[in-house]
């Protein structure tokens, strides 16, 4: 009897001891916006696997912004990102690219990745 519970507590402390299968951790969410001191306003934009984080973003006219986007996904399709007629900017995993924009009268200014399959928008209002 002693044996049996001996060979039954062995063998649930190896299951307990068991390695979970590598699950990736969930991005972190996108940092709050910031303001500097000459009213210039910071969005961070997280790049995952679901796309832009957050994809729609509001601005006054006239606004100053600088974009944040930060890639944390090994996807291709986040590897890039475009803002308006703007150049493609290349994004490395985990290293923030800024990009600074004006908001215009009215509109929005959209950005996408490199394949155009992600995309987000900037609505000034």
């Amino acid at each position: 009897m002693r044996c049996e519970l001996l060979a039954i507590a062995v063998a649930l402390a190896l299951v307990g001891c068991e390695k979970k299968a590598d699950k990736p951790a969930a991005p972190p969410p996108p940092a709050a916006p910031t303001v500097a001191a000459d009213g210039t306003r910071s969005i961070p934009i997280n790049v995952n696997d679901e796309g832009f984080d957050p994809a729609k973003i509001t601005a006054r006219p006239g606004e100053k912004l600088e974009l944040v986007f930060t890639r944390r996904t090994k996807s291709a399709c986040g590897a890039q990102v475009k803002v308006a007629d703007g150049p493609v900017k290349e994004l490395a995993i985990g290293e923030p690219v800024t990009i600074a924009i004006t908001a215009p009268p009215s509109g929005q200014i959209a950005f996408a990745c490199g394949m155009d399959m992600m995309t987000g928008v900037v609505v000034v209002n």
